[in-house]
């Protein structure tokens, strides 16, 4: 026996067999490990932003208003704050439950104060009713920071993932927590098919490694030595990456395999991005409930400001994500009050204080789900300006990144041929004039120069 193991060629066969298993060991891990998790984070992200977005427009007042008794579902405050739990509900689809609770001692038996589902559901709770939050964590940790589980939970009500966010009072002081149950079934059904397509492929390419090492090894070697560098480029986030073995051997086989593997994880981010694209639907949506004129706006910045990267020739690939957090410049509009949004005369120094951390909230909000800091700047700083004399950080001239200031002008600009509650829209003309007033001071002078041009050449097109 020992004999054998002393020829070259069966030590060969042998590495080839236990590399090429290894290899698909790996890529089964990598691509099970990666998908799930991938899957449950995005939830997670998403679940914490719509929870921390929703529960800044509940009326803290208002909630507390509500009896914690049976006879609470038939007060004023009840309905009011139950009216707008289910506006909520309905503009994300995935929202399975939604309900506020609140702390009324020191033992972790919290109490119901509203429950958006139906009376006559069997799991409607009323005012009052206990609620054992001790068994979960993040629920606790969500009665003063947004959380969510770390876990599906799957029981009688089926699989659902829940996030948690304070419901703070005028103080900043949390009152009570919202929470959201999201229908996780999805998740769970994409756990259970990569788990099984994993197996199903660890076990096809063990075969095939064992056929392949009868090949002759020189042959093999190269092609293993392809699959160990595509899975390390797998591992380090290059999901674009493919072997490219030519063939119609087993060993071609297998890369077609791993290529499908390194496919269906890429799929997997672009369904993060899905998660991310509901998201921008919900956040939308509840900015309508609360401004009309915020989606029109977003919109319209959201549209010229893919127009003027396009022509300054940022990459297709950056102006799309680009123009997705373009739409969502404002959103942190949603913590300013209804009355300094829509008071049609001039703002005192506190609402203008109120109006400037808008920036910052919008920060705040998104942050769980952005992680592309490029992209986070356009929410925290498009009201910079090039003297240093903007908000909320005072940055100046090239301190300020392209794509933030190309969202400065298009801002502006649709904000001054816009109607507002304290004055008429200008005219294009006088628009462009006050942006080549600022050019260089308020604005950056390129991108200005660039929207002028654009808006002469479709001026030109419509006559």
């Amino acid at each position: 026996m020992r004999n054998i193991f002393k020829r070259f060629d069966l030590r060969v066969i042998v590495a080839i067999v236990l590399t090429i298993s290894g290899v698909v060991v790996l890529s089964d891990f990598l691509i099970f490990r990666l998908t799930y998790q991938s899957q449950l984070e995005g939830m997670r992200d998403q679940l914490k932003t719509i929870a921390q977005t929703s529960a800044l427009l509940v009326d803290a007042d208002k909630l507390l208003e509500v009896p914690l008794s049976k006879d609470g579902v038939h007060t004023p405050a009840y309905n009011d704050v139950d009216d707008l739990l289910k506006k909520i509900k309905a503009a994300n689809h995935k929202i399975k439950y939604i309900y506020t609770l609140k702390k009324v001692d020191s033992s972790n038996i919290w109490r119901f104060i509203v429950d958006a589902e139906t009376e006559d559901s069997a799991d409607h709770s009323n005012p009052g009713d206990p609620y054992d939050a001790g068994r979960f964590p993040e629920m606790l940790k969500g009665y003063n920071e947004p959380s969510a589980d770390s876990k599906i939970e799957t029981d009688q009500w089926g699989a659902t993932l829940s996030g948690y966010a304070p419901i703070r009072d005028a103080l900043g002081q949390p009152v009570a927590e919202l929470g959201i149950d999201f229908d996780a079934r999805d998740v769970d059904a994409i756990y259970y098919r990569v788990l099984r397509e994993a197996v199903i492929i660890l076990l096809a390419g063990i075969v095939l490694a064992i056929v392949l090492g009868l090949l002759i090894s020189q042959r093999v070697v190269g092609p293993i030595n392809q699959l160990i560098v595509g899975t390390s480029y797998i591992s380090d986030g290059n999901l674009h990456h493919r072997v490219q073995i030519r063939g119609d051997d087993e060993i071609s086989e297998l890369a077609n395999s791993f290529n499908k593997m390194a496919q269906n994880l890429e799929v997997s981010r672009r369904k993060l991005l899905d998660y991310f694209y509901d998201t921008v639907k919900s956040l939308v949506l509840i900015l309508e409930y609360r401004d009309q004129y915020t989606l029109g706006h977003s919109q319209s910045v959201a549209d010229y400001a893919e127009k003027i990267a396009r022509r300054m020739g940022v990459d297709s690939k950056t102006v799309d994500m680009f123009k997705k957090v373009a739409l969502l410049h404002d959103i942190g509009k949603v913590g300013v009050r209804d009355s300094v949004l829509h008071k049609p005369d001039q703002l005192t120094e506190t609402e203008w204080e109120n109006i400037r951390v808008h920036p910052v909230l919008g920060d705040q909000i998104l942050k769980p789900i952005l992680t592309d800091l490029q992209m986070l700047a356009i929410i925290r700083n498009h009201h910079e300006r090039q003297d240093g004399k903007g908000y909320p950080d005072g940055l100046k001239g090239p301190q300020i990144p392209l794509l933030v200031a190309i969202v400065t002008v298009a801002d502006s600009y649709d904000a001054m041929t816009s109607s507002r509650s304290y004055r008429k829209a200008m005219s294009q003309a006088d628009a462009i004039e006050q942006l080549e007033k600022g050019r260089g001071t308020q604005f950056h002078p390129d991108v200005v120069d660039t929207l002028v041009e654009i808006l002469k050449e479709e001026n030109q097109r419509s006559t």
